[in-house]
């Protein structure tokens, strides 16, 4: 009479634990790439954002809805001004109580450093900076990644 084997023997156990070991590493590079990919889509929609965002301020100004800049820029002195709103004009060019805003949050460079405020994890390029060797100034004509990675397709997120 045999008796009946209940459980694994311990050589069973190894190999389910080397083939589980196995799947996990196999799967590792996997969510990495996946991880980039979504870093990458965060990126790009931050950017859009940001951008539509500057470009609403520009048509507002050249449409007399809101003051330009102290420089008469007709881009946002910082991109704060586009979540903290910017006046509107009344009938007589004065700034009203009414505000115009263009951002309900300012999205963040989803490769900086995420102890960094939003509004300072962004490259600025100011409207007097050539496109070439974009640098800060008393305007914010554009916004781009300081990450000094490179992306998927080979380009930099810098030159997005």
């Amino acid at each position: 009479m045999r008796r009946a084997r209940r459980g694994f023997t311990l050589i069973e156990m190894v190999v389910v634990l080397a083939i589980a070991a196995i799947l996990a590493m196999a799967a590792q590079p996997l969510f990495e790439l996946t991880l980039r990919r979504t870093q990458e889509a965060a990126l790009r929609t931050a950017l859009r954002e940001l951008r539509l965002a500057i470009d609403e301020h520009r048509a507002a100004v050249l449409q007399r809805r809101v003051a330009p800049g102290p420089d008469g820029s007709p881009y946002p002195p910082n991109l704060q001004a586009l979540v903290q709103g910017v006046p509107v004009l009344d009938e007589q060019g004065r700034p009203g109580a009414q505000r115009l805003y263009l951002l309900r949050r300012l999205p963040r460079d989803p490769f900086a450093d995420p102890q960094l405020p939003a509004h300072l994890s962004w490259g600025l390029r100011a409207s007097t900076s050539p496109p070439d060797d974009p640098q800060p100034g008393d305007d914010v004509f554009d916004v781009y990644s300081r990450s000094p990675l490179g992306a998927l397709d080979g380009s930099r997120y810098a030159d997005w």
